[in-house]
């Protein structure tokens, strides 16, 4: 039987500029499907109720791409890395992976 997987990572940000992070995610968008990947859920959180880290986070989502080694790819492009210097560095105070693995789809 062939299965189809994807390498999904659930991270948790304190996002400090909702607007700079918002051009972020638009710059980063192309590169992103490039590397044959995408985000499945996004939310802003209010409140949390329970946290095994220290930083707080105000966002949360699952970012997918279709194996580990696009994942890789992906952070290490050079057009990426620029990206996230000029938008994402500024805009989030912290960031936390809640967790990382491999999604079975039958």
């Amino acid at each position: 039987m062939d299965h189809k997987s994807h390498w999904e990572t659930i991270v948790g940000l304190q996002v400090k500029d909702e607007n700079l992070y918002a051009e972020y995610r638009k710059a980063m968008k192309s590169i992103l499907e490039l590397y044959e990947g995408g985000f499945r859920y996004d939310f802003k959180i209010q409140e949390t109720l329970k946290s095994e880290t220290e930083n707080p986070i105000n966002r949360v989502f699952l970012i997918y791409f279709k194996n580990k080694e696009r994942k890789q790819s992906f952070f290490a492009d050079p057009e990426y890395k620029k990206i996230r210097e000029k938008y994402f560095v500024p805009s989030v105070e912290s960031t936390t992976q809640i967790a990382e693995y491999e999604h079975i789809i039958n």
